[in-house]
Formats: C-alpha cells, structure tokens, sequence
C-alpha cells in the first residue's frame, strides 16, 4: 500500500528526518540529533512536530450540536465561540472509539481526530449525519504542533499576539499573509500550540519558525516519549473500544450536564462504575532498574495477574524506563511493588501516580 505523504514531506528529508510508516501515512520518527535530545529540548525550549496526518474535519449546519452530542459526552451548548474541548467518540458500551479535540470557530464545530481512526471516523459520522448538519473533510490543511515552554516566546518572535490567549483556546492569526488557526493544548503536558494551516503554506510557515533559531524538529518518538510522561491515552494502547473513560481516568471529559441527563452513548455503564468505582485503572510503572518494559507485558503480585503494560519506554524526563498500564484496583495505589513478566528476567516496577511528569499548561 502506498504511503501517504504530508505537505511537510520534503521539509523532512531536507532537514535529516527518518521516516517511517505510521497509520499509513510517511512520517518523521526522529531527525539527526535523535529521540533523546528532541524530548529533551521540547521539555526546555521549544520543539516542533508535523502531525499533518492527524484528521481535520469542519461541522457546520444548524444541527451540528445535537448531531456532535449524540456521539460524544460533551456539553456542546457551553462550548463558546474560540474555546476548544477534549472529547470522546464512546459506543454504547462505553468503549471509546476514538479521542478528538472539538473547537468552536467562525460559528463552526473543528474536529481533530487520530489519523488511524479518520476512516472509522469519518463513516461513524456520516452513518449519523442528519439533513441539517454537514461535514467537511480539510484534506487541504497541515497541522503543526509548538510545544514546549519556550514556545509562546517563538509566536510573539513572529509578532503574534498571544494577549488574553490561553489553555484551551483557539484564535485565527496572520503570518506572512497566510491565514493560520491556532488552538493552545498540546500533547506533551507543555505549554503549547497547534497550527493549522492551508497545505501549500505548510513549508513556509515551517521554514519560518524554523528561522527563530529557537526551536528544535521532532519526531513522532519524541512526541510519544513525552506524552508517556505526561501519562496522556494514544488509541490503540490506553484506550480502545472495550476501555471506557473512568477506566482511563477521563472522567473529566464528561460534562456534568450530560452526566446528570445520562444521554450520551454508554452512559449507564459508566455512570454505574462512576458510582461505584471501576475495576481497573489507569497508573503510571517505574522499573526499578535499567530494564524497560513494553506494551502487553503482564504484570503480577505474588505470581497472580494484577494487570498489564499498556505503553512503555525510556523516559528521558527522568532518565529511566517508565510506562503506562492498567491495575487492578486494589493495585492501584501509588508505591505498589509488581513483577513485569519480561521475557528472560523478570522486572520489579513501582507503580506511580499520573502524570510522571507535572503538566505546565499556560492557563492564565
């Protein structure tokens, strides 16, 4: 199968990228100076990431609220005009099929979606489409991401103005005569920025924060690396169809409206294990030694399975292997001593609390 190319393709190659297949698409792993040393710079500077190949879809109509509740848990009524939200796809068993960021701009709903989900997202929407919403596929956007906490310094080099622009808002900026979307979230537990911007301007723009000499390029190894420490979900390893929100330790992005009302997709099932608590839950793992251990690795106490590593790695933060993985609730609390059933030896791991690394989102 051919590989899909973002608009950053040749930016990559020109500047040492490695790149590699990722949920079809061609993407940077890492750049020359390698996964380490661009974790690192994101945590004290500024890195920044193309993640073009994250989905960008555009819902309009007089529907569009109500269409968008019924596949998700979010208040969109309480979503104002320049204000994002982390929401979730959910079945009705409360599985999630998939985490997004909504945002309310020009009177619009703009969806971000996994770039492995986009396909079983798009046909989710269209199979509940009514006649007065619309979607809106932008294959023609790229997508930046600035993160790290010398990143709002990169914007205001550029003579962007960041005044009264926080957490999880979204404001339309010029640079250059390009027309930018910039939402502040991000992926790592940083302060930082997503740019959306027309595909034929992507080089540019790129180029452009490249010339702040502030900055370092990073790859999808980074970007994974410190969403781990930051103990942030990826499809497909902490969250998946049969995982519900209050097993993830989401229960935030349940609106309390929707709660009350118990309408969303799944709603009793988790509403249920909110009342009584669910049985496994999401935890940070420490190896105690040099050893990491890796997604699908089971965890044991005293010979008995207690749970399983759902991500796992080097964190470079904290200069040794760290993961992500669920317990048995009885398991769950921090300083708990488990047995990773590693291949060979096995690995005594600490469980931690979430996140591993503190989150500096600039919330004003």
């Amino acid at each position: 199968m051919d590989l899909k190319r973002t608009p950053l393709y040749d930016f990559h190659i020109a500047n040492g990228a490695r790149m590699v297949p990722f949920a079809g698409w061609d993407m940077p792993v890492q750049y020359s100076t390698g996964i380490k040393a661009e974790h690192l710079a994101t945590r004290n500077g500024a890195g920044l990431f193309d993640v073009s190949h994250m989905a960008q879809i555009e819902i309009s109509g007089t529907g569009a609220n109500a269409f968008l509740e019924r596949l998700t848990p979010t208040n969109l009524s309480a979503l104002s005009e320049g204000k994002v939200r982390y929401s979730l796809f959910l079945n009705d068993t409360g599985g999630v099929l998939d985490d997004l960021m909504i945002t309310r701009l020009g009177g619009h709903l703009h969806l971000v979606v996994n770039a492995g989900r986009t396909s079983h997202d798009i046909t989710h929407l269209r199979q509940n489409l009514d006649a007065n919403t619309h979607i809106n596929l932008k294959e023609d956007r790229a997508l930046l991401a600035l993160q790290g906490p010398d990143a709002a310094q990169v914007l205001n080099n550029l003579d962007l103005d960041l005044n009264g622009f926080h957490f999880m808002d979204a404001r339309r900026f010029d640079l250059a005569g390009i027309p930018l979307v910039i939402t502040r979230s991000g992926y790592t537990g940083e302060d930082g920025f997503e740019v959306s911007i027309p595909g034929e301007s992507a080089t540019i723009i790129a180029e452009r924060f490249l010339s702040t000499k502030k900055i370092t390029l990073a790859g999808l190894g980074a970007r994974d690396t410190l969403r781990l420490e930051a103990g942030l979900p990826l499809w497909g390893h902490e969250l998946d169809e049969t995982i519900t929100p209050t097993t993830a330790g989401l229960t935030f992005a349940l609106s309390k409206k929707r709660r009350d009302a118990a309408d969303f997709p799944g709603a009793k099932i988790i509403l249920d294990e909110l009342a009584r608590g669910p049985t496994r839950h999401l935890v940070g793992l420490l190896a105690n030694g040099a050893r990491p251990v890796r997604d699908g690795v089971l965890l044991k106490q005293d010979g008995k399975d207690v749970g399983i590593v759902t991500s796992g790695g080097f964190s470079p933060s904290l200069n040794r292997p760290a993961a992500l993985g669920f317990v048995d609730g009885s398991y769950a609390e921090a300083g708990t001593q488990l047995t990773a059933a590693t291949k060979g030896k096995e690995t005594q791991v600490t469980v931690a609390k979430l996140p591993l690394v503190k989150h500096r989102y600039f919330r004003g």
